[in-house]
């Protein structure tokens, strides 16, 4: 589907040379320099700015963008910037942290605001756009937020364009150059060129590519001999030479720099020059573009920047670095947002290896899966979890009586401060909790750090699988936090009537594009002892079922299992099925604690186990006696407590147990 083809005599120019390669035991790889911004995404496709009715919330500007797609590329990087002393300012950081990015560079100003960007696809290739940067903190860059050790520790700089049009911030950029030449780190410059954050369009022009300037042209040339690396789109190279036509432009580039240049050229891919720019164009290295359609053009090109420092960085040929630069573009022009939108390294291989029968990459399933499963927020590579998502069970107790009804959302608020007093604050904890009776208790839950959250979609006791409250998830799970995991029970047996299993596996299927369609993570209960025996491949031939229906969870929470066999068929389907699955949590059925462990001990041979969701077995005594009046807030606590202590103190052990 990709084609690029060499047309140059001589060898074929590769990324960066043996002595800079030595440099591969520094820290990062590459440090970027400039804006940071929280763009708004206009979630209307088609229709004017004006008109649109909710946005969706990501990181952006340029060097920012840059830093996320490289690291997701696999490089080390790291970016210098400032944020504000307020809530957007922390989402960048935090979002940065996330995206495995340094950010020692990051400088909160307490003075001024983060800088917001609004923007929409009005059209093809049209996206009005609206830069709230008066006097923003990104902007407010100077010589002081240049740390020598830090850009000392990199093999690479990346300065942009929109830092040289203030003093201070060329100052800045200007130092980082110094420094990087002094200690032989490569240069590269994105020239990013923004009209209207010169000064030289209005607020309305923010999508505006081109405006000539002396002054802006006079800036850029001052930067140009000391860059290893110009990328820049054809309006670009225009302003950065000064010339009004490209082979002219380009010439002057490359008398006042021997950097290796690199023409963006949207859809026709890019051009590479490392020598002298020759007569015709096109004879400079070229990588031609994918055939996809064009859906948002914003931050493809800092997709673009990012596949190329990967290949430029790692010392490829330029033919592959083009190659890498365009996949990544085009997967940012095929999705709304920009560096959320950006692949990993192993879905850009993938396509590479495989294309996609889509024009549209958003709609391609596998690529989409990739994308989203090695993207995920954070890693969680074991989860214990206390389950208090019951609202049947625990309204049985109640037996109608509306004022033990009334007390339901307290009890389970008590749970929460039980979860916590077990997890102290350690990492791999959560719990299942409702919106039906735990909504004190989900805001209780959400201030705990690093805590998982787990809510369910069911009507209790469904079978065939109904969701409770509405058959709208959409609607429903809209307004849910991001990071709330969907947890949705079927009873499913692999025995049952064929009408049955579509039935409940079309609801689950329901599910699951629900849950990609709001970004949010899906784990499926399934409980097939109820309805029917279990052998040792009962539950694996559920799990191939619901995969052979395109439904890949992020989590399975299964029964325990009376047989290694049966762990290991389970295992195997999805380890080939799906991979990058966050794998399976147990649960209970109100099993007394030693018919837990035991089931421990048979789950902690699988592979593929990595806690548990345990409820009843932790509750339910100490529910009764609360509800009735037999004890108090505090010994419900402890109680609830001390048997979920019991359970994590067993699994821990039984995990020695079977490493040893």
């Amino acid at each position: 589907m990709f084609r690029v083809s060499v047309e140059r005599s001589g060898h074929e120019e590769t990324g960066v040379t043996n002595a800079h390669q030595q440099q591969e035991t520094l820290p990062l790889d590459v440090i970027t320099i400039g804006r940071a911004s929280v763009d708004l995404y206009g979630q209307q496709i088609g229709t004017r700015l004006e008109d649109v009715g909710s946005f969706a919330k990501s990181v952006g500007g340029c060097p920012t963008n840059i830093a996320v797609g490289t690291a997701r590329l696999g490089l080390k990087s790291g970016l210098i910037t400032r944020v504000g002393n307020e809530q957007m300012g922390r989402f960048i950081r935090e979002q940065l942290v996330r995206e495995g990015v340094e950010t020692k560079g990051i400088a909160t100003d307490p003075e001024r605001l983060t800088a917001l960007v609004l923007l929409s696809v009005e059209a093809e290739g049209v996206s009005p756009m609206i830069f709230y940067r008066t006097d923003c903190a990104d902007m407010a860059l100077d010589e002081s937020d240049i740390d020598e050790d830090l850009i000392r520790s990199a093999r690479a700089i990346v300065v942009t364009g929109t830092h040289f049009s203030r003093a201070n911030s060329e100052a800045a950029q200007k130092k980082a150059i110094s420094i990087a030449k002094a200690n032989g780190a490569l240069i590269a410059f994105d020239i990013d060129y923004r009209p209207n954050l010169w000064g030289l369009a209005g607020h309305e022009a923010g999508f505006s590519r081109y405006v000539a300037s002396d002054v802006v042209s006079r800036t850029y040339q001052s930067v140009l001999p000391d860059c290893d690396l110009i990328v820049g789109t054809e309006e670009e190279v225009l302003i950065a030479s000064g010339q009004a036509d490209l082979l002219s432009a380009l010439r002057t580039i490359r008398g006042l720099s021997s950097a290796t240049i690199v023409l963006k050229r949207g859809p026709m891919g890019c051009i590479v020059y490392d020598g002298p720019i020759p007569d015709d164009l096109e004879q400079g290295i070229v990588g031609k573009g994918f055939p996809i359609e064009v859906y948002n053009v914003l931050g493809a090109g800092d997709a673009f920047m990012s596949g190329w420092l990967r290949g430029w960085l790692r010392g490829e040929k330029h033919a592959t670095s083009a190659t890498w630069a365009n996949a990544c573009g085009a997967f940012a022009v095929s999705r709304l947002l920009c560096a959320p939108e950006y692949p990993s390294w192993p879905e850009l291989t993938y396509f590479l290896e495989h294309g996609s029968t889509e024009r549209a990459l958003r709609k391609d399933a596998a690529l989409n899966h990739l994308h989203w499963a090695t993207n995920r927020r954070r890693e969680i590579p074991s989860l214990m979890a206390l389950a208090i998502d019951h609202r049947s069970q625990l309204e049985e107790l109640a037996n109608g009586d509306a004022q033990l009804l009334a007390r339901i959302p307290a009890f389970k608020a008590l749970a929460v401060k039980a979860a916590a007093n077990v997890a102290k604050g350690r990492p791999g904890f959560g719990m299942l909790l409702d919106d039906k009776y735990g909504r004190d208790a989900l805001f209780a839950a959400g201030a705990l750090p690093d805590f998982w959250i787990g809510k369910p979609i069911e009507l209790p006791g469904s079978r065939p699988l109904q969701f409770e409250f509405s058959q709208d998830l959409g609607s429903r799970l809209v307004d849910w936090p991001v990071d709330h995991c969907i947890k949705v029970l079927c009873f499913y047996h692999p025995d049952d009537l064929e009408e049955l299993k579509r039935e409940q596996i079309d609801k689950l299927r329901t599910a699951y594009e629900a849950a990609r369609k709001v970004g949010r993570e899906l784990l499926i209960e399934i409980i097939a002892s109820r309805h029917g025996a279990l052998d040792d491949d009962t539950v694996a031939r559920v799990l191939g079922e619901i995969y052979d229906a395109g439904v890949r969870p992020d989590w399975w929470k299964l029964e325990p299992q009376a047989s290694r066999a049966a762990w290991a068929a389970i295992d195997t389907i999805i380890e080939t099925r799906d991979p990058l699955c966050r794998g399976v949590v147990l649960l209970g059925l109100e099993a007394p604690q030693e018919a837990l462990e035991a089931g421990f001990a048979a789950a902690r041979t699988a592979r593929s186990v990595k806690g548990f969701a345990v409820g009843r077995t932790i509750f339910a005594e100490s529910a009764k006696a609360w509800l009735a009046g037999r004890i108090g807030d505090e010994q419900a606590v402890a109680e609830m407590a001390r048997k979920f202590g019991a359970l994590v103190e067993i699994w821990e052990r039984l995990g020695k147990s079977e490493a040893a």
